[in-house]
């Protein structure tokens, strides 16, 4: 009756233990989503403030539509990429920070465009989406990493790999891409 009653509370103890487990993947898991969400309300806040930036440097800079185009084209290849495809929305979103510093660039050779105020209010509108998405990118690979951490570490591996909890991809810079690790910088 002893061994009985041993093999039943280590059954007992291993479902409790795998559903505690399993309910902090769930926690985990709901976390990274809602951080995606985050970087996601900033992306497209991001997204709807560069038509108007470009609307207001084409007025001042109009031979210098090639920037401009690149910046628009930027800004849609970023918005068509899956949301669900990390790496890819990582790269678009490198590409797109490029073209933008390219166009706070341009500003310095024009000194009235510098003194525009609805281009000085887009510009600190862009730096402050700027800033909070980087917090959201930080908020979003935190949880990516305690997830990613739990999905590996023994013994809540083994809930992973039976109900099926995946790594997740950080939100990071491409190694290639040197010129998107420096901030943005506008100096007027």
């Amino acid at each position: 009756m002893g061994i009985t009653v041993l093999v039943v509370i280590l059954v007992i103890g291993f479902a409790v233990y795998a559903v505690a487990t399993y309910n902090s993947f769930i926690t985990l898991r709901n976390r990274v989503k809602e951080a995606w969400s985050d970087i996601e309300v900033q992306m497209k806040r991001r997204y709807d403030l560069i038509p108007n930036l470009v609307e207001t440097v084409k007025g001042y800079a109009t031979h210098e539509s090639s920037t401009l185009e690149k910046v628009i084209q930027a800004r849609n290849m970023a918005m068509a990429v899956n949301r669900e495809d990390i790496k890819k929305q990582s790269s678009s979103e490198n590409v797109l920070t490029g073209a933008l510093k390219s166009v706070f660039a341009l500003s310095e050779n024009y000194p009235a465009l510098q003194a525009n105020t609805n281009f000085l209010e887009l510009q600190r509108e862009l730096r402050d989406t700027e800033d909070k998405l980087q917090a959201a990118r930080r908020f979003y690979n935190g949880n990516v990493l305690t997830l990613n951490t739990k999905v590996e570490s023994f013994p809540s591996n083994v809930v992973a790999a039976l109900f099926h909890f995946e790594k997740q991809d950080f939100f990071e810079l491409d190694e290639a891409d040197q010129a998107a690790r420096q901030a943005v910088q506008v100096k007027f």
